[in-house]
């Protein structure tokens, strides 16, 4: 497995496993099949209402785990942080994003400065953000000084968020993926499955392949150990300049499937 090195020195698996939508009931026994296939990221949230199950799952194991903020306690990320470790069952998270930007709040400046201080309590070892558009980037840099090692944004083949891309690189903030593959819809796609069939390998997996050629981080979701096995053995798929070329000609400024951090 690839580690991508963050701007605050640390060494992050790129391949993760997410978990969004995986029931707090069943999300032990997906954890624990990805932690034997080789998994070594997991990449959970408050909102998501599963980590206590994704705490079974990892046992004592060293794994990285990512968890997030949600913005309804922008205003107290201690607290919100305790309650996570807690159901965990973690003393620290390696890494913790706050979700959103959520500017109609008004708060995400004073949740950056209380994940900066959580860092420096050794409660979350890496910081950042997750749908942080650059202005926002932009407005908790030049406030803190701090810059966010991640920042994980919707991104998949009909959905690249260039602007947000370069702004991240600019930065040396690593891009994260979620929705890596559009929600299912982008497997469907003629092209992915013309590439998929000159590679010799499923149409996940070339998506996940070209994640991981482009340098991002990406945490794929999985239910079922067949998916999950599929997920892992994308990192063998070695695809073409001109195959990265023909994914990267996909791109859809309308394209976003989720939604826009402006309004959430």
């Amino acid at each position: 497995m690839t580690d991508l090195t963050l701007n605050d020195g640390r060494r992050m698996p790129q391949l993760g496993l997410g978990t969004y939508q995986i029931p707090d009931a069943h999300v032990p026994s997906v954890v624990r099949a990805g932690l034997d296939l080789g998994f070594r990221l997991v990449d959970t949230a408050a909102l998501y209402h599963n980590e206590r199950g994704v705490g079974e799952g990892l046992g004592s194991d060293e794994v990285w785990v990512t968890t997030k903020l949600w913005h309804d306690q922008h205003g107290d990320a201690a607290a919100a942080l305790d309650a996570s470790l807690a159901l965990l069952g973690r003393e620290h998270v390696d890494l913790y994003l706050i979700h959103w930007p959520h500017p109609s709040g008004g708060k995400y400046v004073d949740a950056w400065r209380s994940l900066v201080e959580l860092r420096e309590q050794g409660l979350a070892r890496s910081i950042g953000v997750s749908n942080f558009l650059p202005e926002h980037l932009d407005v908790i840099v030049d406030t803190t000084g701090v810059t966010p090692a991640v920042n994980q944004i919707e991104l998949h083949p009909t959905f690249q968020q260039r602007d947000v891309q370069a702004a991240n690189a600019a930065r040396g903030i690593v891009t994260q993926s979620w929705s890596p593959l559009g929600q299912g819809a982008t497997l469907k796609d003629e092209r992915i499955v013309a590439i998929a069939a000159a590679a010799g390998a499923t149409p996940a997996q070339v998506i996940i392949a070209w994640h991981l050629a482009k340098g991002f981080s990406v945490i794929p979701k999985a239910g079922d150990l067949d998916h999950l096995a599929s997920n892992w053995q994308a990192q063998d798929v070695r695809l073409t300049a001109e195959q990265i070329a023909q994914i990267d000609a996909m791109d859809d400024p309308d394209g976003r499937m989720g939604p826009d951090p402006l309004e959430v």
